[in-house]
Protein backbone atom coordinates (compact mmCIF):
# COMPACT_ATOMS: atom_id res chain seq x y z
CA UNK A 1 0.00 0.00 0.00
CA UNK A 2 1.24 3.18 -1.09
CA UNK A 3 0.48 6.46 1.23
CA UNK A 4 -0.06 8.34 -2.62
CA UNK A 5 -2.49 5.87 -3.67
CA UNK A 6 -4.84 5.83 -0.16
CA UNK A 7 -5.17 9.76 -0.88
CA UNK A 8 -5.65 9.58 -4.50
CA UNK A 9 -8.24 6.97 -4.11
CA UNK A 10 -10.45 9.03 -1.35
CA UNK A 11 -9.70 12.38 -3.39
CA UNK A 12 -12.48 11.30 -6.02
CA UNK A 13 -16.18 11.38 -4.69
CA UNK A 14 -17.31 8.37 -6.57
CA UNK A 15 -14.75 6.69 -4.72
CA UNK A 16 -15.67 7.88 -1.21
CA UNK A 17 -19.61 7.09 -2.20
CA UNK A 18 -18.68 3.40 -3.17
CA UNK A 19 -16.47 3.25 0.19
CA UNK A 20 -19.55 4.50 2.48
CA UNK A 21 -22.04 2.15 0.28
CA UNK A 22 -19.37 -0.73 1.16
CA UNK A 23 -19.29 0.04 4.99
CA UNK A 24 -21.67 -2.75 6.17
CA UNK A 25 -21.89 -5.30 3.51
CA UNK A 26 -19.95 -6.66 0.61
CA UNK A 27 -21.95 -6.06 -2.87
CA UNK A 28 -20.81 -7.27 -6.53
CA UNK A 29 -19.89 -4.61 -8.87
CA UNK A 30 -23.74 -5.20 -10.29
CA UNK A 31 -24.81 -4.15 -7.29
CA UNK A 32 -22.56 -1.38 -6.87
CA UNK A 33 -23.32 -0.14 -10.50
CA UNK A 34 -27.25 -0.30 -9.90
CA UNK A 35 -26.84 2.36 -7.19
CA UNK A 36 -24.81 4.77 -9.30
CA UNK A 37 -25.37 6.74 -12.71
CA UNK A 38 -22.09 5.58 -14.15
CA UNK A 39 -21.07 3.04 -16.97
CA UNK A 40 -19.70 -0.73 -15.92
CA UNK A 41 -16.06 0.32 -17.02
CA UNK A 42 -16.43 3.70 -15.15
CA UNK A 43 -17.17 1.47 -11.78
CA UNK A 44 -14.79 -0.97 -12.52
CA UNK A 45 -12.14 1.42 -12.49
CA UNK A 46 -13.30 3.01 -9.23
CA UNK A 47 -13.01 -0.08 -8.03
CA UNK A 48 -9.61 -1.26 -9.06
CA UNK A 49 -8.59 2.30 -7.86
CA UNK A 50 -10.26 1.43 -4.58
CA UNK A 51 -8.48 -2.26 -4.68
CA UNK A 52 -4.56 -0.85 -5.83
CA UNK A 53 -4.69 1.55 -2.81
CA UNK A 54 -5.98 -1.39 -0.32
CA UNK A 55 -9.26 0.11 0.78
CA UNK A 56 -11.52 -2.52 -0.78
CA UNK A 57 -10.91 -6.44 -1.32
CA UNK A 58 -12.18 -8.49 -4.14
CA UNK A 59 -13.62 -12.20 -3.60
CA UNK A 60 -14.61 -14.89 -6.45
CA UNK A 61 -17.66 -16.19 -5.29
CA UNK A 62 -19.24 -18.54 -7.94
CA UNK A 63 -19.66 -15.91 -11.25
CA UNK A 64 -19.81 -13.04 -8.89
CA UNK A 65 -16.96 -10.79 -8.05
CA UNK A 66 -18.30 -9.35 -4.34
CA UNK A 67 -16.27 -6.31 -2.71
CA UNK A 68 -16.12 -5.39 0.76
CA UNK A 69 -14.12 -2.70 2.58
CA UNK A 70 -11.03 -3.73 4.16
CA UNK A 71 -10.92 -3.46 6.83
CA UNK A 72 -7.24 -3.63 8.08
CA UNK A 73 -6.25 -0.70 6.27
CA UNK A 74 -6.32 2.26 9.08
CA UNK A 75 -6.93 4.79 6.67
CA UNK A 76 -9.89 2.90 5.20
CA UNK A 77 -11.33 3.12 8.54
CA UNK A 78 -10.98 6.62 8.86
CA UNK A 79 -12.62 7.15 6.07
CA UNK A 80 -15.27 4.69 7.26
CA UNK A 81 -15.68 6.81 10.42
CA UNK A 82 -15.53 10.00 8.81
CA UNK A 83 -18.25 8.86 6.26
CA UNK A 84 -20.79 8.80 9.12
CA UNK A 85 -20.34 12.71 9.49
CA UNK A 86 -20.26 13.23 5.51
CA UNK A 87 -23.80 14.92 3.78
CA UNK A 88 -22.96 12.07 1.37
CA UNK A 89 -21.46 9.43 3.10
CA UNK A 90 -24.08 8.57 6.37
CA UNK A 91 -26.83 7.84 3.57
CA UNK A 92 -24.75 5.48 2.02
CA UNK A 93 -24.06 4.24 5.06
CA UNK A 94 -27.48 3.69 6.53
CA UNK A 95 -28.26 1.78 3.30
CA UNK A 96 -25.12 -0.16 3.40
CA UNK A 97 -26.68 -1.24 6.88
CA UNK A 98 -30.22 -1.63 5.64
CA UNK A 99 -29.04 -3.88 2.82
CA UNK A 100 -26.66 -6.50 5.38
CA UNK A 101 -29.76 -6.69 7.93
CA UNK A 102 -31.70 -7.72 4.78
CA UNK A 103 -29.04 -10.03 3.78
CA UNK A 104 -29.02 -11.42 7.45
CA UNK A 105 -32.44 -12.74 7.56
CA UNK A 106 -32.06 -14.69 3.91
CA UNK A 107 -30.71 -18.02 3.98
CA UNK A 108 -26.73 -18.10 3.47
CA UNK A 109 -26.97 -19.48 -0.07
CA UNK A 110 -29.55 -16.51 -1.28
CA UNK A 111 -27.42 -13.51 -0.75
Amino acid sequence: MNIDSVFAALASTPRRKILALLSATSLTAGEIAARFDMTKPSLSKHLKVLEHAGLVRSEKKGQFVHYSLADDNLLGTLHNYLATFCPVGGPLKKESAALAKARAGQPAGDA
